[in-house]
């Protein structure tokens, strides 16, 4: 495993000194977003040259790009509004090919509509399920197209919820370009802490299997975002039960702020060398 970082957590945007600072702050891996180059996360249109341009200044500071973000809300209740974001997310595919980052990362969405992180009612209804699939095997077309992979979440905000909704979906899907982003946090809301080890370990037998990417979000008892290390999941259990089902890629940090960064790469660099392979 290696330490990577959210490109969302600095202020500094490409061209600058974002991978720069990256890199000085002790992670070697980036999940990119658009956004940090000065575009939007769903772009109408992407500039001649600005993907290739990108990896081309990731590479020159040391670092790998993991992963490109193309969220959108896949189950978002008006289905017009599903259709207007393909076009933005046609272009995150066309951009990760250009930038040779193989793995796009997905939201599956809530049916709140005006935020797609948010928990509804409606999440678990048949309609929002339906909604979900349809944009998924439009995703999975294009990654046909690209020849890349995708990767969804489980939130405890969306449609895909928790590892069994995982299991769920990957298996009706049934493609190998449909996989896993796995993070320990979304997987503990503060009612479920009690049973943190019980609730990892079913994920990790669910889906080790199909794991494209590992984050390393952190929350306090409560479930507020705190930086990795300074709440209340235990990290360096939930490291070596991915490394226990053959996960051997980057460990990403996020939802902290910037000044937290060197703290946060330092901890992830120590739980993850502390791990046998």
């Amino acid at each position: 495993m290696t330490p990577g970082v959210f490109a969302r957590t600095y202020a500094s945007t490409y061209p600058g000194d974002l991978f720069t600072r990256i890199c000085a702050d002790g992670f070697s891996s980036v999940q990119f977003n658009l956004s940090s180059a000065g575009l939007a996360p769903l772009p109408e249109t992407l500039p001649d040259g600005i993907a290739a341009r990108i990896a081309l200044g990731a590479k020159e500071a040391g670092l790998s790009l993991c992963a490109l973000s193309g969220t959108y809300n896949m189950a978002h209740p008006d289905s017009s509004q599903r259709t207007r974001d393909r076009a933005g997310f046609k272009n995150v595919m066309r951009a990760a090919r250009e930038m040779d980052v193989s793995l796009v990362t997905l939201c599956t969405g809530s049916r709140d509509a005006s935020n797609m992180w948010r928990a509804h009612p409606e999440n678990s209804s048949s309609d929002a399920w339906s909604a979900l699939r349809g944009e998924l095997d439009f995703a999975l077309t294009l990654a046909e197209e690209f020849n890349l992979v995708l990767g969804i979440e489980p939130e405890p905000g969306n449609v895909i919820a928790d590892a069994r909704l995982a299991r769920k979906v990957l298996d009706e899907a049934g493609s190998k370009r449909l996989g896993i982003v796995l993070d320990a946090a979304n997987l503990l809301p503060p009612q479920a802490q009690p049973r943190q080890a019980e609730i990892v370990d079913e994920a990790a037998d669910l889906l080790g299997g199909s794991l494209f990417l590992v984050h390393a979000k952190d929350i306090d008892h409560d479930g507020v975002v705190v930086p990795a290390g300074k709440g209340a999941v235990d990290l360096p259990t939930f490291v070596a039960r991915m490394k226990s089902v053959g996960y051997e890629g980057p460990l990403v940090g996020h939802n902290f702020e910037e000044a937290d960064a060197p703290g946060v790469a330092k901890y992830l660099s120590s739980i993850i060398g502390s791990q046998v392979s």
